[in-house]
């Protein structure tokens, strides 16, 4: 790559005992999709910066977090710099060169514990173990400050940390910390770390069904697709997202989650991976559905060294996440100009949910097709479908006024 990006001056660039490494790291940058003016800088100055530390390839492997930073060190005042020092510590990652310096902390042992029994003993699935950790994380720095044990730890503690977090999060949000709260300091009376009960925790109180989901008026939905711009990249990639969830029901991290694979172009098929009951779904990919993803692919960087289909736009290319999806739609709802600016992603699968059931769709098949793992999640839809709610409404009793002209 570095004849790609120097035609030229590339020997130069190639020379020397920093050469290895500067090839290497040319190669990732155009991998990764930067222009070429943005890869030929920064290129110039990571061997810049290792021909000042004078620095060899495979002299120091792996690389630390504390030695790259040292090297870049004269130059950290500069903006530009510091980019550069970022790209570098991204690809050394990549390459497996990179050995970040991470301090260590008290309770790392007692985390990395309760990980596994998440995982190992309770079967939970990566993005809800993390969840779990952050809670934890946040807890355990707020109850066990400075050098306090964690045997230490008493009721007001945990009733202060949950006071705390009851100011950022709704009702709804809270159950789930005080849960995740629950599981943890349960783990620790049964390992022994505190003798105190300290899992008896009141939670907020929520009715179920109390909220009923928000969907969209399906005219609403054609118009948020059709306001979205798609003579750029972005703009393809943004449209097939919200099409994908708004036309087949799919959460974020299902849209996040899906790869080159997940389309069979022979059989006309879409493979859904479904993160709640892990199971998978195919569906039909009609003609509507595939001039979309094909618009999309031709515009979709050429990023070879993943299989997932949806990439970020800005350097360095990667696949996106399910946060990603939220902001795309953030995005596109302010822009649309439309009343929906309050809603979230989930607005769309409950969209679709609804006109499956305004279609006379069964409300069994409507919850394969969300994958929810039990009927009473799809039956809440039914509290939304106001021309069935009139079918079975009864009549109004007439009290006061009939008894007293019946008397009369």
């Amino acid at each position: 790559m570095l004849e790609f990006l120097f035609p030229r001056d590339w020997p130069r660039y190639a020379a020397g005992p920093q050469g290895p490494l500067v090839r290497n790291f040319a190669a990732w940058v155009v991998e990764r999709g930067y222009t070429r003016i943005c890869a030929k800088r920064h290129v110039h100055r990571f061997r810049e910066v290792l021909d000042y530390n004078r620095v060899a390839a495979g002299t120091i492997c792996p690389i630390t977090s504390t030695a790259l930073s040292r090297w870049f060190a004269p130059w950290s005042h500069e903006t530009l710099y510091r980019a550069t020092q970022r790209a570098a510590a991204r690809f050394l990652t990549d390459r497996g060169l990179f050995a970040p310096v991470a301090k260590p902390g008290r309770f790392d042992p007692l985390v990395s514990q309760y990980r596994s029994h998440l995982i190992d003993l309770r079967g939970l699935s990566s993005s809800t173990v993390e969840q779990h950790l952050s809670t934890i994380t946040g807890f355990l720095a707020s109850a066990c400050s400075g050098r306090r044990r964690l045997a230490s730890v008493r009721s007001d503690d945990v009733e202060r940390f949950i006071d705390q977090t009851g100011k950022r999060y709704c009702r709804q949000s809270l159950q789930h910390t005080v849960a995740h709260l629950r599981a943890f300091l349960s783990f620790c009376v049964d390992r022994g770390y505190t003798r105190n009960r300290l899992d008896v925790i009141d939670t907020p109180r929520t009715y179920r069904g109390e909220l009923p989901p928000r969907a969209l008026n399906w005219r609403t939905v054609c118009k948020l697709l059709h306001s979205i711009d798609r003579s750029s990249v972005e703009g393809c990639r943004d449209h097939a997202i919200l099409y994908l969830m708004a036309y087949y029901g799919l959460r974020p991290t299902e849209v996040a989650g899906m790869k080159l694979d997940s389309i069979d172009w022979e059989k006309d098929t879409v493979r859904v991976d479904q993160c709640k009951t892990r199971s998978v779904l195919i569906l039909p990919l009609n003609g509507r559905t595939r001039r979309v993803l094909e618009r999309y692919l031709r515009r979709r960087p050429p990023l070879t060294n993943t299989r997932q289909l949806f990439l970020r736009v800005r350097c360095p290319a990667g696949p996106i996440k399910a946060a990603t999806v939220d902001d795309i739609y953030a995005k596109r709802a302010r822009l649309s100009g439309l009343p929906i600016q309050q809603t979230s992603p989930y607005c769309l699968r409950h969209s679709f949910a609804m006109r499956l059931l305004e279609r006379g769709v069964g409300v069994k098949t409507i919850g394969d097709l969300l994958g929810h793992d039990c009927l009473e999640s799809t039956c809440v839809y039914l509290r939304l479908h106001v021309e069935a709610l009139r079918h079975v409404a009864l009549p109004v009793p007439c009290c006061g006024h009939a008894s007293r002209k019946g008397a009369s």
